[in-house]
């Protein structure tokens, strides 16, 4: 199969965590322990996030007194594709020895009337109370908005339009190699009259740019890993549920926050629609199982497990020491594409409610 899997800022930098780079690096490793087996099995494109990251440069440039002006958002975002990009390349390769892997540095297309301009919603940064978050604000000309207890900066999130190098990821695919791309949603551009390309100021939200690229890849799964377990229905109220297998109907029905669960939900239910394949939400430890059924919250047309879809191998080129061996195709939720374990028919475990939902 065709996997694209969105891999959550906070799965390389955890609450609580140092932004040191030896705290991510040590996260993106036990990230890729987590996909490689998908790798194995599958044609595979990897996006993740960047909103710590990116909030964390944006401070660094703020405070740099050798600047006249801040870096812009849209070379941040590039800084951190490079950065995350070369540490999940690098830990893909150890793990991988036999796949050839490639990190790219992407842009995505927005347009520039996007009403997103005028109504930022997305988090990025560190958490502050609301008297320090308020006091940035007017020093700095930020806006910011209460993120559950915390406080956070937001920025504009305009909605991705097309990534400018989708026919690239292609051919990289068809190749046998790992992609790497998209990184934080991809750098925001839009395109002047001339035909000509220029960043933004914005961060394009991750989430429904790795279901706008698996739609334009033809993938059959989406896999939204995040740091919890399941999407959970009224979150913070008594009558709390997490949610197994449903419908985007369901899921539209429901309502959660726009800076946080909603673009993944969205991300989710846009994909199923359009392809009539599988997007599972869920945590990045249970990447295998979401994509066998049995762990997540799992969107299909019908709320189940579909009966069929086009099956791909994990066609895998020549790694550096020579050709790699075709591997086994192991268990998987689709026929022709493996095994299908009687569980993946059965609905999904209901775990007790999480403790709190996912930030970007």
């Amino acid at each position: 199969m065709r996997v694209v899997v969105a891999l959550g800022g906070n799965a390389l930098l955890r609450r609580g965590d140092s932004p040191d780079a030896s705290v991510q690096l040590t996260n993106v490793r036990a990230a890729v322990a987590a996909l490689a087996p998908l790798a194995h099995h599958h044609e595979l494109v990897i996006t993740h996030g960047n909103g710590p990251q990116v909030g964390l440069l944006a401070l660094q440039s703020a405070a740099d007194r050798s600047l006249t002006s801040p870096y812009p958002l849209d070379v941040l975002g590039a800084e951190t594709q490079g950065m995350i990009g070369y540490w999940l390349l690098q830990s893909l390769q150890n793990a991988l020895p036999d796949r050839q892997v490639c990190a790219l540095l992407n842009q995505t297309l927005v347009s520039a009337a996007d009403p997103a301009f005028a109504d930022p919603t997305k988090f990025v940064g560190p958490v502050y109370g609301e008297e320090e978050a308020k006091r940035l604000a007017a020093e700095r000309d930020w806006t910011v908005r209460q993120d559950g207890v915390h406080w956070r900066r937001v920025v504009p999130s305009p909605a991705p339009q097309r990534v400018v190098e989708t026919r690239l990821i292609r051919l990289l695919l068809t190749s046998g190699a790992v992609a790497v791309c998209a990184g934080g949603g991809g750098v925001p551009v839009v395109r002047d009259e001339a035909g000509r390309l220029t960043g933004v100021e914005a961060v394009v939200d991750k989430d429904l740019t790795a279901a706008m690229l698996a739609e334009a890849l033809d993938a059959d799964a989406l896999l939204l890993l995040t740091d919890v377990p399941q999407v959970v229905s009224g979150y913070g109220t008594p009558a709390a549920e997490p949610i197994g297998h449903t419908t985007p109907a369901r899921l539209r029905a429901e309502r959660f926050p726009a800076g946080s669960m909603g673009p993944k939900v969205e991300a989710a239910c846009r994909f199923v629609e359009l392809t009539g394949g599988l997007a599972a939400i869920g945590a990045l430890t249970d990447a295998p199982a979401l994509l066998n059924g049995t762990a997540g919250t799992l969107v299909t047309p019908g709320g189940r497990l579909p009966a069929a879809a086009p099956s791909r191998g994990a066609s895998a080129a020549p790694g550096p020491g020579g050709p790699a061996a075709v591997p086994d195709p192991g268990p998987a939720l689709f026929p022709g594409a493996g095994p299908v374990p009687a569980s993946a028919t059965a609905a999904a475990p209901v775990p007790t409610p999480v403790p709190s939902q996912d930030r970007p």
